[in-house]
């Protein structure tokens, strides 16, 4: 992703009675590499449930969509070791996106540049069955929050929720140039962010649907807030938005210095939904109180590392936030950068604890739920877990020959399952000597 980043600094910002922050930075370590939920909301209660029959029966599978053994000739130049599972091969092109079921933790959908996606099983590769009817890389997928249905958008916008049990095809709809996606944690409710501004949200499967217009540029990141009754809402002006999704209003608008000087690239909310860390091509994670509104800290890349100069003619690579998270169980966050630093942030008191440094950009990270472990994939095709409590690499993971595009991790942190630029999906099984 290449885009301009801006240096302005981030105007004063008011403190949370919470949080005591200041702003001096102080890096402790660096590592270099060698090669109970809420109750239902509002929203949810007045949405009738769609009765779903439990899966009862396995499909047979499609052994030709997996395979066991590293393969040849595939796309790209990064050879060695294969440390995966199960490798799922029936993508024709690179594997954007990635989603596990949520419920059982036993199904994986995929989908790709070839226009397809495809639900099939981690256990084996098998395939259930193919999300068929699109017509544009499929950039989005993921499953509902009880796993009874999945949803798959394309970049041009056409969205499809099918039925797991049944894998039938349930909804469509075709809104704007697709930006994002994201079901509602616990309702069967649908949402998307598109070129236009637009936020969409629909009842799934009949089509009931509510719009929240942003300003008039593209809406490139969201994420429901953890109540289900809120939505935060990036866009490439810099603003952000969290919006009431039962009355359709904006509750807090960001914009101008306490907005971002460049478009969003992600968001990301603590736990209890208290706090909200956005991240954006002008380099800085913004934290803002989901209460008030406020900009409470931010956390600028004074000391990531420059990138190397380039010769006459070359085009220098924009660094930016490519993705960011709260730890559950450490008062920490991670960001990630597409220079390849990963910055570990103490909230307490807005110091950099540890910086790690990869060869090439991040493009996703995720903490480990109930540890203070994060795991980074990178550009590099390598999938890293590190402790963020010392900042130092805990083991890595190997076997794709292009770019990871995309990564899950199961609920018991025993999976982790990635996409590629080399047409694959790998399955990888974690095993650590700390647990």
């Amino acid at each position: 992703m290449e885009s301009e980043s801006e240096s302005g600094a981030a105007a004063d910002t008011p403190p949370l009675e919470t949080l005591s922050f200041h702003g001096d930075e102080e890096i402790i370590e660096v590592v270099e590499l060698d090669p109970g939920p809420p109750d239902p909301d509002d929203l949810a209660q007045e949405m009738e449930d769609v009765d779903f029959e439990e899966e009862e029966e396995e499909d047979e599978g499609n052994d030709e969509g997996w395979v066991l053994e590293p393969q040849e000739g595939v796309v790209g130049s990064m050879e060695g070791p294969d440390d995966s599972e199960v490798t799922f091969a029936l993508h024709s092109a690179s594997v954007f996106c990635v989603s596990l079921d949520p419920k059982t933790n036993t199904l994986a959908v995929t989908g790709g540049e070839d226009d397809k996606a495809f639900v099939w099983r981690l256990s084996d590769g098998d395939l259930l069955f193919e999300c068929a009817g699109h017509k544009d890389s499929v950039t989005c997928a993921g499953f509902s929050h009880d796993s009874t249905l999945v949803a798959t958008g394309d970049m041009s916008g056409l969205l499809k929720v099918w039925q797991v049990d049944t894998k039938e095809e349930v909804w469509s709809f075709e809104a704007g140039d697709l930006e994002w996606m994201e079901w509602h944690p616990r309702a069967p409710v649908l949402l998307a962010g598109t070129a236009d501004g637009n936020t969409w949200m629909w009842k799934v499967p009949n089509g009931d649907c509510k719009t929240f217009q942003g300003p008039n540029c593209p809406a490139t990141c969201g994420r429901v807030l953890p109540d289900g009754k809120r939505a935060v809402v990036g866009y490439e002006d810099g603003t952000i938005r969290i919006w009431d999704l039962k009355q359709g209003n904006p509750i807090h608008v960001l914009k101008g210095t306490e907005g971002h000087q460049g478009p969003l690239t992600c968001v990301a909310t603590n736990q209890d939904g208290s706090l909200i860390l956005t991240g954006s091509v002008d380099c800085q994670a913004k934290l803002v109180s989901a209460t008030t509104g406020k900009v409470v800290g931010v956390f600028r890349p004074e000391t990531v590392t420059s990138q190397p100069s380039l010769g006459e003619g070359e085009e220098s690579e924009s660094n930016s936030v490519e993705s960011l998270g709260f730890c559950s169980v450490m008062p920490l966050a991670a960001v990630g950068y597409l220079d390849g630093t990963l910055a570990i942030y103490d909230l307490s008191t807005q110091t950099l604890r540890h910086q790690c440094q990869h060869q090439s950009g991040i493009v996703q990270l995720l903490w480990e739920a109930g540890t203070a472990v994060v795991y980074t994939c990178s550009l590099d095709g390598v999938v890293r877990l590190w402790d963020a409590r010392t900042g130092r690499l805990l083991t890595d993971y190997r076997g794709h020959t292009a770019e990871i595009l995309d990564f899950a991790l199961s609920k018991d942190a025993s999976l982790v399952v990635t996409t590629s630029g080399d047409h694959k999906a790998k399955v990888f099984c974690v095993q650590r000597p700390d647990r």
